[in-house]
């Protein structure tokens, strides 16, 4: 016998908004770390987090997360007020900040969270720099993945 065995590799991505690829155009995508408490941590390794609906706001030159809702566990301490859908500051640099205080104000982009996952034992979020698409730009979106998946299948099939 080899002494090889099947090892899955933990993935580091945590959660995944898969709305916003279809909600936005994402011109830059930026990481950010988040300010969590300790029962969120230990939700987030458990996989308890929705974001699909979260967005990001500047206030006082400053981001943060509304809408994230991160579930609690059950073995979570009593005496620990659990908010699930509390507003979370995002950590950035200042310069970070200018920049994007000054395309959200002045080019009317729109900050949306498109990605949240492990690095290096903390808490990132990837943070997308995005235009809203209109009605007809999804119809179009969706029309090039359905004729991607068509070609993917007759290239499988000959």
């Amino acid at each position: 016998m080899s002494g090889k065995k099947n090892k899955k590799t933990p993935s580091n991505q945590i959660a995944f908004n898969k709305r916003a690829r279809f909600e936005y155009f994402i011109e830059e995508t930026l990481e950010a770390g988040i300010s969590l408490m300790g029962w969120e941590v230990k939700s987030l390794r458990a996989g308890q987090v929705q974001f699909n609906e979260s967005y990001v706001l500047l206030k006082d030159r400053e981001a943060f997360l509304f809408g994230c809702h991160i579930t609690p566990l059950i073995s979570a301490s009593t005496h620990v007020n659990t908010d699930p859908t509390r507003t979370r500051k995002l950590l950035l640099h200042k310069h970070e900040l200018s920049r994007l205080v000054g395309a959200v104000e002045r080019k009317g982009y729109a900050l949306v969270p498109v990605s949240m996952y492990w690095k290096n034992s903390r808490v990132k979020i990837g943070i997308g720099l995005a235009k809203g698409k209109k009605l007809h730009d999804k119809r179009h979106t969706e029309k090039d993945r359905d004729w991607n998946r068509q070609k993917q299948r007759i290239l499988k099939h000959g």
